[in-house]
């Protein structure tokens, strides 16, 4: 074990100490139990490891994904689950047919290889959620019900749909150009573009992102089953699988949004490869130059934990 791990190992002792001091101090904050904080450590490390001694997260990767995978864990085991089934899914997606995609994606790299940038892209919207519901609800798990906790349940979806929309995007983009034997359409003008396009869609993709929020929101689903005891007077839980899944297929809709316009695409003439950045060798496809493709991911994981939250508070259902 490194003396990376090590500190980071012991940490738990000392936060726990802080929670207790805190809870003492201002009496109405719950103290979070050592073996919460001991799990909430121990397994983000194991996972952070695993990641990287399998090429899917490199150093930085490695680090940034043990801060958002402490937060989220801490603070509510439904949103670990989620986030731990996103990155299990999202790897095995990126290493399955490497071969196929190195032939079309000119930027592929082997095992997927995830720095510290792409996970903030995709993490940094549920991390912030997270901090805020500790602030608002304390760590713990509780029932998304509206009409008893509005802002928690809020916060709770909204985390949910910013994962559900990184899997769904993921999962489209991974599973669509290799299984589709259709060529994808640009989503902004339904022409028919180049493999690889940005904002190119097809039906296999959009499919693969409907399943892939689903994927997450079954697991948040059944997290809650599982660690929440008041499910019985509380609203029904099984809509969470839902908003998963439209979650998924939303994001990956309104990235490929961004993607058709403000990310450019270009079709290199020395590969044949569609290209992210303007070359002189690179024909213009669609998009402007304007952001690159984890931008792209940070604003439809933005938007879509802003938008959909909100318009479910009016439909979701009540005990």
């Amino acid at each position: 074990m490194t003396l990376f791990e090590k500190s980071y190992l012991f940490s738990p002792s000392a936060f726990w100490i802080m929670s207790m001091t805190a809870s003492t101090y201002y009496g109405n904050i719950r103290p979070v139990s050592p073996w919460r904080w001991l799990f909430s450590v121990v397994v983000p490390v194991l996972i952070a490891c695993n990641g990287f001694k399998k090429k899917s997260l490199d150093h930085s990767g490695a680090l940034g994904g043990l801060v958002v995978g402490f937060i989220l864990t801490i603070a509510n085991f439904s949103f670990f689950t989620s986030l731990l089934m996103f990155f299990l899914s999202s790897s095995k997606l990126t290493k399955w047919k490497g071969q196929a995609k190195k032939r079309i994606d000119s930027e592929y790299k082997e095992g997927g290889q995830r720095n510290w940038v792409q996970v903030f892209c995709n993490g940094a919207v549920p991390t912030e959620l997270a901090l805020l519901y500790m602030i608002e609800n304390g760590p713990g798990e509780t029932a998304i019900d509206f009409s008893k906790q509005h802002t928690a349940s809020w916060m709770c979806l909204s985390l949910l749909a910013a994962l559900a929309c990184s899997a769904g995007d993921t999962w489209a983009s991974e599973v669509g150009p290799v299984l589709s034997k259709s060529q994808p359409r640009l989503i902004t003008t339904w022409e028919r573009v180049p493999v690889g396009t940005n904002g190119g869609v097809t039906v296999v993709g959009l499919a693969s992102s409907l399943l892939g929020g689903t994927f997450v929101g079954i697991t948040y689903f059944l997290t809650q089953l599982v660690f929440v005891n008041d499910l019985d007077i509380s609203a029904p839980q099984w809509p969470i699988i839902v908003f998963g899944g439209l979650a998924g297929l939303l994001g990956s809709i309104v990235d490929s949004y961004l993607g058709a316009t403000m990310q450019f695409s270009g079709l290199d003439e020395n590969t044949g490869m569609v290209v992210n950045n303007p070359t002189n060798t690179a024909t213009h496809i669609a998009g402007k130059p304007i952001l690159d493709n984890n931008a792209v991911n940070l604003f439809s994981s933005i938007l879509t934990a802003l938008l959909l939250p909100t318009v479910a508070c009016g439909f979701w259902p009540t005990e």
